[in-house]
């Protein structure tokens, strides 16, 4: 079937596109004056009063120095003139927001990732107002087009709105995260997108192919039916997102590596490898699995599968890749999973860094981690689904064997506790399976006993319109 024609230049860019740029700001606000506020959305569509306009999907040659979203909440639409009954057709999840208790549970914001302890005005609802709208800013590279574009918006935004927080990012060299890993490799191929950089010189994977519906309203999902909503301008090319800041305590991390060696008898770097699912310059452990090698190309990092009838191909067991590891957990390709397939439940990331980096010789006791959106169709059956199914959760794996058997192992013994970097991760029961060939689990190794090493410090879930969804909230009465 042909890729949908999709409408570039009607769709918010960071669905669709990653900007690849060194620094961010993302504004949360609160409405005060609707009317105000629609003017305000009207100015960033048309790039009038000295703003700049909404960025789109469509490629922009050449690279502009920033680029520009904006999304609401479930509370920011109803304020803009969403009727209830309009309301009550958005995806459960979205409607009930990322302080709910039912959110909170599904994702595993507990104990020190409560909402109560999140940064700014991001928790319950305060006297400082509700979160009703996202506004986030990308710069390629300059701080002083981001210091002069926020001087701008921030001045279009004083009336009628009201500044409740503002996080930053800020990019790693070698396109890393805190915790020493290549960033942003792992992104779903989404049908009728526009290509990557340096993509499409090779035929796509199809088990890395996902339908456009799972990530736009308005098209074909993987289950074969279309997400909508009411009004119909905002029921085709808007997505929902779970804007999260996310704290990495690297020194933590680092000790958890050092235990796990230890223990296992394995160098740090390859139980690094181990519990992540790739070495840390991003090669898969499926293509690389005995040390990291060189950086493969692009085009092959995500090309690669778990089940082969060839012996020395399969990693059925996770011999190579442990069933566990962070990637095989949040995209288990062709491994047999409880319910749909992987393709039902995958989401876009579009997040980077804040923080300095981690120097273990001269360190700095400073707040560091991820910042950025978890994008798709269906918060509850994707993003949620992720969280609570097969991060915080060791049974979503179906009974199966390699080709040398059953006495070599099964898959559902070789996993153990939650994701190392996603999970609870209460030290009194975390664990991670370092599979081994033996029946019943008799070869596996466990490493146990470690603490939650990445804490949320925000959450929003958010709606992008579409350009025509904009422009209808922006003329509403």
């Amino acid at each position: 079937m042909a890729d949908p024609t999709i409408d570039y230049d009607d769709v918010q860019g960071t669905i669709l596109r990653g900007y690849r740029v060194n620094l961010a700001r993302h504004f949360i606000f609160s409405i005060t004056d609707a009317a105000q506020a629609r003017r305000t959305i009207a100015a960033l569509l048309d790039g009038s009063d000295g703003l700049p306009a909404i960025t789109t999907a469509r490629h922009i040659h050449p690279k502009p120095p920033c680029f520009l979203n904006l999304s609401f909440t479930a509370p920011g639409l109803s304020t803009l003139g969403i009727t209830a009954a309009d309301l009550a057709t958005f995806d459960q999840a979205f409607q009930r927001g990322a302080v709910d208790p039912a959110s909170v549970a599904a994702v595993g914001d507990v104990g020190d990732s409560a909402p109560e302890h999140w940064l700014g005005n991001l928790g319950p609802a305060t006297t400082a107002g509700q979160v009703h709208a996202m506004l986030s800013l990308w710069v390629s590279e300059s701080e002083e087009v981001l210091q002069a574009t926020s001087a701008k918006l921030r001045g279009a935004f004083a009336a009628g709105w009201h500044e409740l927080y503002a996080h930053d990012g800020v990019a790693l060299p070698g396109n890393r995260v805190h915790f020493g890993y290549r960033d942003n490799i792992a992104q779903p191929d989404v049908d009728g997108a526009p290509p990557r950089k340096h993509e499409r010189a090779y035929d796509p994977d199809p088990l890395n192919s996902v339908k456009t519906g799972e990530f736009l309203l308005g098209y074909p999902n993987e289950n074969g039916g279309t997400y909508q909503v009411q009004p119909p301008q905002l029921s085709t090319n808007g997505s929902y997102a779970a804007f999260r800041i996310l704290e990495q305590d690297v020194p933590l991390f680092d000790s958890i590596l050092s235990q796990g060696a230890a223990s296992s008898g394995l160098s740090t770097e390859m139980v690094a490898a181990k519990m992540c699912g790739r070495w840390r310059n991003g090669n898969p452990l499926v293509l690389a699995p005995d040390e990291p090698g060189p950086v493969l190309p692009n085009a092959s990092l995500n090309r690669f599968h778990y089940v082969d009838a060839q012996p020395e191909r399969d990693d059925t067991l996770g011999l190579k890749c442990p069933v566990g590891a962070h990637i095989r957990r949040n995209n288990p390709r062709d491994e047999g999973v409880v319910g749909t397939s992987a393709r039902h439940h995958r989401i876009v990331r579009r997040a980077m860094p804040y923080g300095s980096e981690y120097d273990p010789v001269t360190p700095i006791a400073e707040q560091r981690g991820l910042v950025g959106y978890f994008i798709n169709a269906n918060l509850r059956n994707q993003f949620e689904f992720l969280m609570q199914q097969w991060n915080d959760d060791a049974t979503f794996v179906k009974s199966a064997v390699g080709p040398a058997g059953p006495e070599a192992g099964n898959a559902t013994l070789n996993i153990s506790g939650q994701d190392v970097f996603l999970g609870i991760n209460d030290p009194s029961v975390s664990s991670f399976t370092l599979p081994g060939v033996g029946a019943k689990g008799s070869g596996n190794t466990k490493l146990q006993h470690f603490s939650r090493s990445v804490i949320t410090r925000g959450g929003v879930y958010c709606f992008f319109p579409s350009i025509t969804g904009l422009r209808y909230l922006a003329n509403l009465s």
